[in-house]
């Protein structure tokens, strides 16, 4: 795994030449930022630490080598294949003398030295490939590869390639994601959507695929601000979550009015059996949404709403649809309302062993999360549900016992150990009154402080949840690529009857063996979650769509970094 000091030194090093030349594309920096630190970030450590210039480094990114590989079916697979080609035996000559200097400087290339038919055939900070000697000589004969400018050249324009053949060529912009898929295709000529980023080369030592790699690397080169900017580096412990989609309809203005119930936004002009199956969202009453073209499909118009900050898409009836001003109005600033805990007397502890109540866990020595790269967010995001172990029925704070259960006390003692605030006690409409009289209430239980349950964390979410860093997230795909980055995500649900019990999970991120489950366009639909409830478990995946269930009036799915 490269180090984000190596990737610091790679963006800020190349941010000139990388701006410049992705210029009007699709692509920026911090993309080719981790194409970089994947294909050859390994060199940079070393060579840096020995004092290497920058120009050197990029001279001698070189990798790959081969002498007899049996797994390679690209052109060179051996030296005698190189040299029985047209100027073969000069190519062959660079190649081997490009990797015996690398090897110099570079540990655990020594063997090279003592094989003479070794050689490279990965060129430059991008590695462009030796299987283009045939059609492009003179780039490998001329060693443009040394220099920077050429290989980052050569890597824009396979990666437009990737481009088309991802069929995204025509977008404006990508989304870090379908970046990831293209930079699959760059490397292993295709992507395949049921396996998500688990593509393209394996490494047996951390298993992790290229795509992973990929992932990783972007949202490191994306938590490092660009030089010269005023940007702020996300604090230590928080992951970087994807970007929100900018709003794109520009069709009329419009407003939800059902007089009776909220609107359902479905992914598709038609309602689905069971009704719930296509359904994104639900839209209060009232609310501003915006057409693309305002034409009627089947009943239904197709819409964009701002939701909690994220822009969702789809169609909702026509019927409960009408024309809204030009311009709508500005809301009103949100009133801060601080985060509240339940008080409790000093010297007590609250286990995981004990029947749970108002308090939050406070054991000795208990898992956090605070470093600052994907992989150590996973970790430590794995070390917490390991602590909080929620399928260990010695743990009563989460056994279902007298038909009740406690998801919600799971979900809050996670989301406590991540340092993220998700309310186990929440101030009452008595004290919330106070606080817009500017006043501020003392916590008390039963008087201005009341136990969370699932139903009530829903409402609390889509009330307060942006004000406390939750960002709403439109799909479960979108969810499950924000767990992988060691963000905290969870999917609630709340019921129909507000005096039975809703339901939160936790979306996690996935391993080498415990995955989401995916559609064959690549959809996620069913992420590997981790929960208390009726049934308890670590990891699983649930029931695929269970928050769709008709025993629930809506869901929301969110995101917190």
């Amino acid at each position: 795994m490269v180090s984000k000091k190596d990737i610091r030194w790679f963006k800020e090093s190349f941010w000139n030449e990388i701006q410049a030349a992705t210029a009007g594309t699709v692509f920026d920096p911090d993309m080719l930022t981790a194409v970089a630190a994947q294909e050859t970030g390994s060199l940079w450590s070393p060579m840096r630490k020995k004092g290497l210039k920058r120009d050197e480094i990029v001279r001698l990114c070189c990798g790959d080598t081969l002498d007899s590989d049996k797994g390679r079916t690209a052109f060179p697979k051996t030296k005698a294949d190189l040299i029985a080609h047209k100027d073969g035996q000069q190519m062959f000559d660079i190649a081997r003398a490009a990797l015996l200097d690398m090897a110099k400087h570079v540990p655990g290339y020594g063997f090279a030295k003592n094989r003479p038919n070794k050689f490279c055939h990965g060129f430059g900070v991008f590695q462009y490939d030796l299987q283009f000697f045939k059609v492009d000589p003179d780039y490998f004969l001329e060693k443009h590869y040394e220099k920077f400018d050429e290989t980052l050249g050569r890597a824009l324009g396979e990666l437009n390639s990737a481009l088309k053949k991802r069929k995204l060529d025509k977008k404006a912009s990508i989304t870090d994601f379908e970046f990831c898929t293209v930079a699959i295709t760059y490397n292993t000529g295709g992507y395949k959507p049921n396996k998500g980023l688990k593509q393209g080369y394996y490494d047996k030592n951390s298993k992790k695929y290229y795509g992973e790699y990929i992932s990783d690397y972007l949202a490191i080169a994306r938590s490092i601000p660009a030089p010269h900017s005023n940007e702020v580096p996300p604090l230590a412990g928080a992951a970087v979550v994807t970007k929100p989609v900018a709003p794109s309809a520009t069709g009329p203005r419009m407003r939800v009015e059902t007089l009776i119930n909220t609107l359902r936004l479905r992914s598709e002009p038609k309602i689905s059996t069971p009704t719930n199956k296509n359904v994104i969202a639900e839209l209060p009453d009232g609310w501003p949404v915006r057409a693309f073209t305002g034409e009627n499909v089947n009943g239904f118009i197709e819409i964009e709403a701002d939701l909690d900050g994220t822009i969702f898409r789809g169609f909702s009836s026509a019927e409960y649809l009408v024309k809204a001003p030009a311009k709508a109005a500005a809301a009103e600033p949100a009133l801060a309302i601080p985060a509240v805990s339940m008080p409790r007397k000093p010297g007590t502890v609250t286990r995981r062993k004990d029947i749970a109540g108002a308090h939050s866990l406070n054991e000795p020595n208990m898992p956090t999360r605070k470093s600052d790269t994907p992989e150590e967010l996973r970790a430590e995001l794995a070390a917490i549900i390991a602590y909080l172990n929620p399928a260990n029925k010695s743990h009563k704070r989460y056994r279902p016992r007298s038909g009740l259960t406690f998801c919600n006390i799971y979900a809050h003692d996670y989301c406590a150990l991540a340092n993220v605030y998700l309310p186990r006690v929440w101030w009452t409409h008595k004290a919330l009154m106070a606080f817009a009289s500017a006043k501020t209430p003392k916590p008390f239980y039963g008087d201005t402080i009341a136990e969370m349950r699932a139903n009530d964390l829903f409402r609390w979410l889509r009330d307060f949840g942006e004000a406390h860093g939750w960002v709403r997230a439109e799909s479960a795909t979108e969810l499950q690529n924000n767990a992988n980055r060691g963000a905290v995500c969870l999917i609630i649900a709340r019921r129909k009857q507000d005096g039975r019990s809703g339901h939160v999970a936790m979306v996690v991120a996935e391993t080498d063996k415990l995955t989401a489950k995916r559609k064959a366009n690549g959809e996620v639909s069913a992420p590997l979650q981790s929960q208390a409830g009726s049934v308890n478990f670590n990891y699983g995946n649930g029931t695929t769509g269970w928050w769709r269930a008709e025993r629930f009036a809506e869901f929301a799915m969110w995101v917190h970094a």
